[in-house]
This record gives C-alpha cells, structure tokens and sequence, in this order.
C-alpha cells in the first residue's frame, strides 16, 4: 500500500525484493487503475514490466487503513458494481497498447458482491455471493479475449469447473492459473476456519476435482499461480472481518503433491497420468512459457514424501507479526533444491 500504479512504484518495490533476496527472478506487474494510460504501458514495457493486475471492487485484501480507499481506487474501472457488471470499455485503449506490447493481463475473476442495501433480485439481474462470484465474471473474459485475440491473459486461481470450461474455450493467448489450496479445499473446509478463507472462495468438490484434472490434463493451459497471502493472524481471526488469503507459499510444493496423491486414492485421477514432465510443466515449465521467461538458471529440486512437518506458526526472530501456514500442523513433501 498505497497501490502500484506507475512505473517508479513498480521498480522501486521491485529494488526492496531484490534486496532482500537477490536470486530470484521478479515479474513485476501494475495495479490497473484510472491513471494507467496507453503511454504508460509503453513506459512500463521499455522499464521490463510484466504486465497489470486487475483486481474487482470489494473483493481485495485492501486494508480499511489504505490511504487509497478502494471505491476511490477502483469507482472509474467499474460501472453498476453494485449489481455486480464490470465494465472494462474504459481501459480497452490500455490493453489494446498492451496487446502490441506483448504484456500479460493478470485478472481476478470475480464480480462485486450484490450490497445488502441493493434491490431485490431479478432473473435478468440476479444476487452476487461469493459463490457465484466467478462464473458471473467470465463473460467478461470472453468478451475481453474476442476484443483482443492477442491479448495475453491469464485468469488467475481458477475455482469452477465452469471457468476451465471458459479458459479452453479461448485461444491460446490466455491460460488460467490453479492455487496449491484450492487443489484440496472446499466450502465445508474455509465455512470453519479462518485459515482457508480466501476470495476466490473454494467450491464443489466437484469444482476441486475438476481442478485436479486440469492439472494432469491441461497440456499447459494452467499452471501453479500459490496466491499465497501471508495475513497476519490477528487479521484472520483476531478481528470483526477474516482477511482474505490462505499462506502457503513455503510448502506449495507439497501441497500440490498431497493434492495429486490424495486425487488418485479417489479414483479423481489416475496414478499414471501424474507423470514427471506434468509435475514440472505444472509447477514450472508451462507458467515460464505462457510468460516467456527462459529457464537459464537450470535447477531442479528433490522431494520427499511426508519428510516435512508444517509448522503451526511462521515468525520473524524478534518480530511481532505471526503468521499461520495452510495446513498447520501438518506433514507434507519435503523440498530440497538442487
């Protein structure tokens, strides 16, 4: 906070990661807001940004102490929120500037919950939740990608099987990412603890299965995208609203092991399709091609089943902020990198 919205942000913030770990590879993005133009997309480009984040009204992790509040941040990108339609016309200028720049859309794909204080309902015009928030928003990605057929989109941490449906329906240009929890969550998991709440909300078990044979099946149209968000605890169970985010980022990678081995004892999937060149696309090799990005480092790592126990608390040494990890508690693989 406040948001990233210009370059000097973005390689500023960019600066601050690279210090504090030098060996990793950032792919910067910008917030996609009513100062973004055309002309600085083709500043960003020319600095080596990624791409822009969009992000709904009211469905952010935004902090209610954010100097930028969101509908201030966010009233001109979105028309009738409060029926749940986002109109993105105003921004075609910028992703038309950023299809000619080979820049990558980064979409939350959800629409604004239908305000409480909202008119009753119609068929034409039906309630927003957070369950249904997804599928009323992909046809926004239809009508994005056939405005942009070269527009490279990614409709990240997908939750239904109506938004695989939606992704493959596409050209190539877009591809759909699938977190390490949502491989293993659903309603009945997040309606009783804090810790798996996020936005998107898991689904069906339905929807979840058919994310786990996304994974197997997609021949690189979705790829790991963690989403992981490190809350501090207090902000998930200490106050009058759980922050919306799940941590997982220090065990994904055996998060999406459990998830595939716990798929397969279902019968959800079959042992032999969750094959060495899968895992890697998966996790690696499918995300770095939609982006771009070579792999010119060349490491690999080595996983050990059940050797890593997840801990119940993450905190800095002498600091005041704890953070509790998806799973805690837990065993997972153990990662060693190589």
């Amino acid at each position: 906070m406040p948001p990233v919205t210009t370059v000097e942000q973005c390689l500023s913030y960019r600066d601050r990661l690279r210090a504090i770990e030098p060996n990793v590879d950032y792919l910067m993005s910008l917030y996609l807001h009513d100062s973004i133009t055309p002309e600085v997309i083709i500043e960003a480009k020319k600095a080596g940004i990624t791409g822009v984040k969009s992000y709904p009204a009211g469905v952010t992790t935004v902090s209610r102490s954010n100097p930028y509040n969101t509908e201030t941040v966010l009233k001109s990108l979105f028309q009738n929120s409060s029926s749940g339609v986002i109109d993105y016309k105003a921004f075609y200028p910028v992703f038309a500037e950023m299809e000619r720049q080979n820049m990558v859309l980064n979409l939350h794909g959800e629409v604004p919950s239908t305000p409480p204080t909202a008119p009753a309902s119609s068929v034409s015009n039906p309630a927003i939740t957070v369950l249904n928030a997804e599928p009323a928003f992909l046809p926004t990605l239809l009508t994005l990608h056939r405005a942009f057929p070269n527009l490279r989109i990614i409709l990240e941490h997908c939750t239904t099987a109506a938004a695989l449906e939606t992704v493959r329906a596409c050209g190539p240009s877009v591809a759909g990412t699938l977190t390490a929890h949502h491989l293993s969550l659903i309603i009945d998991d997040w309606a009783g603890d804090p810790f798996c709440f996020c936005k998107p909300v898991a689904k069906t078990p339905e929807d979840r299965d058919a994310l786990l044979k996304a994974v197997v099946s997609s021949q690189g149209r979705f790829f790991l995208g963690t989403d992981s968000a490190p809350h501090p605890a207090v902000k998930k169970r200490g106050e009058d609203r759980v922050a919306a985010g799940v941590f997982t980022q220090p065990y994904a990678t055996g998060y999406v092991l459990d998830a595939l081995e716990r798929a397969v004892e279902r019968g959800v999937i079959k042992k032999e399709q969750v094959t060495k060149e899968v895992l890697e696309g998966f996790l690696g090799d499918w995300g770095r091609k939609f982006y771009g990005v070579e792999d010119v480092r060349g490491e690999r790592i080595l996983v050990r089943r059940g050797k890593e126990q997840i801990v119940g608390v993450l905190a800095k040494e002498g600091g005041t902020i704890e953070v509790v990890p998806f799973r805690r508690g837990e065993s997972t693989w153990r990662v060693e990198w190589k």
